[in-house]
């Protein structure tokens, strides 16, 4: 005590986070009635509309990334216990549903099951809601389907946090409707690791499921190499948007970076968690990369390295021509950059060849675009640029104005096969690999036989 005042501090748990209460609430209300009184609100024909949406708690990154840590987020819409919507159920089997506190939140401590179920449909939510804000901007605000939805089907996806116990691996599957993550405990220790505790793997998992809504044909083995990397580069360009698309981010990016963002940063960095407790310095893949087609193959994840490279350095180039530090702060440039980067990558996505889709495809249609847009000159020079130094595209520099369209550079032999020994569980689930085509083949064979 102290001149009449308690000064002992309350041991409260580390993940405390402080949330207005009833009495603070009858506080501050008899505060603005007896101290600061105001003009009575003049009455409404209509009554006032209950906020929808919820505060949740979800990892920015990853356990790993201290930069960053745990934030409280925002998820706009109506969200019920599980935490579920009508497009997302998290959760069951193996976890018990959340039900949200008094205040309609999911405030959940860390490093339990029910953060990490909140976690994981917060992430899944927020990368549906970035594409879906994504095409309203560009006049498309119809709702991105999951590939079984149709007219007589809106089943959601399903979300399993602790779906795989002992697998290192998380993945999307069309036929189960679901997202599963994989738990595990790394060689010579004794912490377990959840990969759905990574922003970067929970939505590159999600951008596989959006994608297959939108192109179902491209995560089939039979596709080319390159439409199988665009499949995974589509998932950790998921993790990049995504990141960009939250100012708080974006903010701890420039900070870290100083507005540099061919330094060192967990932008570019994919599951840094993840990757350490695979004894991989800098996470599982590296966005900032020069990697040219003739260097990687056909390996699904080595070839998306490529066009993701491609995109990470569109994005530099287009922040370093807008930025204006006299008149706009950098953090705010970024996120504009990466909204805009976001949704002409989808829209491109969008128009490009629903079988067979190459790198060259899809940077062309992005190139007409971005014109179609009315985008300064810049913005196609550096997307040409960046694909000719992959050598996706032959492209002159500088480009003239009216350009908006590149030669691909090589083609791909019909029936070369993907290699996908290295990829996610996603890319190497049976039902993508021609399994189910060979059973009813065969099947298909014994029935003309007993005719």
């Amino acid at each position: 005590m102290d001149n009449g005042r308690d000064t002992r501090t309350l041991d409260l748990p580390v993940s405390f986070v402080p949330a207005p209460t009833d009495a603070f609430r009858r506080h501050r209300k008899m505060l603005q009635t007896l101290v600061q009184p105001g003009r009575p609100k003049a009455a409404t024909a209509t009554p006032t509309v209950p906020v929808r949406g919820c505060r949740a708690l979800i990892w920015k990154q990853d356990p790993s990334v201290g930069e960053i840590g745990v934030r409280k987020v925002f998820l706009p819409g109506a969200v019920l216990a599980g935490p579920r919507d009508g497009r997302i159920v998290s959760g069951a089997p193996g976890l018990p549903a959340v039900t949200p506190n008094a205040f309609g939140d999911f405030i959940q401590t860390p490093n339990t099951d029910a953060f990490d179920a909140v976690h994981t449909y917060g992430v899944v939510r927020e990368t549906l809601t970035m594409y879906q804000r994504a095409l309203a901007s560009g006049g498309s605000p119809a709702p991105l389907p999951w590939q079984w939805n149709s007219a007589t089907n809106i089943d959601p996806l399903s979300v399993f946090p602790h779906g795989l116990p002992d697998v290192i691996n998380a993945f999307y599957s069309r036929s189960q409707k679901a997202l599963r993550f994989g738990d595990f405990v790394p060689a010579g220790t004794t912490a377990r690791v959840f990969t759905c505790r990574s922003l970067d793997i929970v939505s590159h998992e999600t951008g596989h499921a959006v994608l297959d809504g939108l192109k179902p044909t491209w995560i089939q083995l039979g596709q080319p190499p390159q439409t199988g990397g665009l499949h995974e580069s589509f998932g950790d360009l998921t993790a990049i948007f995504l990141t960009l698309s939250q100012l708080d981010q974006v903010e701890a990016i420039i900070a870290q970076t100083k507005a540099n963002l061919h330094d060192k940063t967990f932008l570019a960095d994919m599951a840094e968690q993840f990757g350490l407790a695979l004894g991989r310095p800098n996470g599982l893949r590296n966005a900032d990369n020069n990697l040219k087609l003739s260097e990687v193959g056909t390996e699904v994840h080595a070839i998306s390295q490529v066009f993701t490279g491609a995109i990470y350095d569109v994005v530099a180039d287009i922040f370093a021509f807008e930025r204006k530090t006299a008149v706009k702060d950098d953090a705010v440039t970024l996120y504009e950059v990466g909204r805009y980067l976001c949704g002409l990558v989808l829209r491109a996505i969008i128009a490009s060849p629903g079988s067979g889709a190459t790198f060259a495809a899809v940077a062309n249609a992005m190139l007409q675009i971005a014109a179609a847009d009315g985008k300064p000159v810049e913005y196609r020079n550096s997307i040409r640029s960046q694909f000719t130094l992959r050598e996706v595209v032959v492209s002159p520099t500088p480009i003239a104005e009216p350009q908006a369209h590149a030669a691909a550079t090589r083609s791909e032999s019909a029936g070369t096969p993907q290699d996908r020994s290295s990829c996610c569980g996603t890319m190497n689930s049976l039902e993508y690999l021609g399994v189910e085509q060979e059973i009813a083949a065969e099947l298909e064979a014994l029935r003309k036989a007993l005719k």
